[in-house]
Order: C-alpha cells, then structure tokens, then sequence
C-alpha cells in the first residue's frame, strides 16, 4: 500500500461512516438539529471527493467528517447554518472564478436552485455539495386529560408530532403508547424541538396549565375553552405577573373553525391549526 493510501486511512479528520452514523444517531437521540453535508460532483483536482460527507452541529461548526478543507468549508457552513434556521436543502457549487463567469453568474449568486461560490484555492476545481437539515420532529405539548387532550394525544403522531402529555399521575393511564409524560405541569421551560403547547384541561387546573405554558418557548400556543373564558384566565394570569407579551401569544378558542362538536373533531380542528402554522414558512417562495 503506498503512502497516499495510509495517510487517507489514518487521517484523523476523515472518520470512517460507522462514526458519522454514531454521531447522527446520538444528535438524533438528544434531539439536536445537524445538517448533513454530501459531496455529490467534483471536477478536476479537489481535496474531497464525490460521497464525501460531514455533519454539521446545531453550533453551525463541522462536528465529524470531512469534506475538503477551507476553500469548500466557508460557503458550506453558511449555506448549512441557513438550513438549521429554515429546514430547507440546498445545493453548492464551488467552482474557480472564471467558470463562474462562463456561466454568467457571480459567486453568492442563486439560480435554479444551485447556489455558486468561488473557490479560491490553486487546485481551482469544481465541488458540489448537498446540503440536507436533519431537524428534531415537532414536539406537541396536550396539558390536562380531558376527551379532548387524550384525542390530541392519539392523533399527534399521525401528522408528525412527538407527544408529551402534562396531567396528574392519575389521569397518565388515560394516555396510551405515549412516551414523554409530566406528572402535573411542570413542563421544562426549553426544548430543542419545535413546541406547540395545547391546554386542554377544560376546568381542571386551567389557571396553573395555561400559567406553565406561557412559560415554556413555543411556536403555537392554544387554549381549549371560550374566548370569555380565556379573557378571564388571562386577566388572572396578567395580575399574577405573566408578561403581556406571552398572554397575547394564546390562541382561543382553539382550532380552525370547522364547525367542530365531538372531541376528536375539535382534536382535527386544532391539529389542522398547528399544521397550518407550521407549514406557513416552509412553502418555498422562490421561483421554480
């Protein structure tokens, strides 16, 4: 075997798959985003080369692989820090400077879904890189045990929710096959993932539940009841201190107005509302 070969096998920097798959795996299990950036062309001499990968950590560093060294990394990071902050895929074209202006285009530049940045290395050659977001799934929170709690509980996952479900020891069996439980509302006040707080205890406990949720980061805040009702709660919760701010982030009623009566139709109705609000800056706008 020749030097070149040894020195690829035992280069520290360049870890085999069954490391990258562990590292995924582990992001994955603690719930953190990463991006997953795949060498997928290369043209002429390039330090990586096609199939070459490297994950991205929620920081926005290279946390494991390897995919060149600094003439592909600066345009990767910031197209892989874009992609933690809007879960959309792209795909960089490093090219040398005068290929760019065979193309009429200027590094930076978008066109037809490539982005093009120059590379300013001797080697001068061409890489492409995919860039993927790998991002937590959608958390959602069902505060109380009501018909409609157990109801949002049962058909979260169906559209992509993981579930955590808030309600006394009591009423947990109430819930099955979920995994994230909290006896009372002590919800944690952080979450890696996206959170859409549902309170759905419908006269046991509103006050404490509605209060633990606007504590919490959320994306999609609702509360099952009355708009009167719901006056009344915030006017509560406002004298007990609750910021004003985090008051007017309460959606109610909850739901869309589907004209829902049982308790599995109010579920869809609000599920169908949080769909709605999630889906509503990951329509891409851009021209096809």
């Amino acid at each position: 075997m020749n030097q070149t070969a040894t020195a690829h096998l035992t280069d520290p920097g360049r870890p085999d798959k069954q490391d990258l798959h562990s590292l995924m795996n582990r992001l994955r299990a603690e719930g953190r985003p990463y991006v997953l950036a795949t060498v997928v062309r290369t043209i002429s001499v390039t330090a990586a080369k096609a199939g070459a990968k490297a994950v991205i950590g929620p920081d926005g560093d290279i946390a494991g692989g390897w995919i060149g060294g600094g003439c592909a990394r600066g345009a990767v990071l910031k197209a892989a820090r874009e992609a933690l902050h809007d879960g959309e895929t792209r795909l960089v074209s490093i090219q040398p400077e005068d290929l760019l202006a065979d193309l009429g285009v200027n590094a930076g530049e978008e066109r037809q879904g490539v982005r093009f940045a120059k590379n300013m290395c001797p080697s001068q050659g061409t890489m492409d890189v995919f860039v993927e977001p790998v991002l937590p799934r959608p958390e959602l929170v069902v505060f109380g045990a009501s018909p409609v709690a157990v109801a949002l509980a049962d058909l979260g996952p169906k559209i992509g929710f993981d579930i955590t479900v808030c309600a006394a020891s009591g009423d947990q069996p109430l819930f099955t096959g979920v995994q994230n439980r909290v006896e009372g509302f002590a919800l944690n006040a952080a979450s890696n993932a996206e959170r859409y707080l549902v309170v759905a205890t419908q006269g046991a406990g509103d006050a404490a539940a509605l209060k633990a949720a606007t504590a919490a980061d959320s994306v999609y805040l609702a509360f099952v009841g009355s708009r009167k009702k719901a006056a009344a709660l915030t006017e509560k919760l406002a004298a007990d201190g609750v910021p004003a701010e985090k008051l007017a982030e309460i959606k109610a009623p909850a739901g869309l107005d589907l004209g829902a009566i049982t308790p599995e139709e109010i579920a869809f109705s609000i599920l169908a509302e949080m769909l709605q609000a999630r889906r509503k800056d990951q329509r891409r706008t851009g021209s096809p």
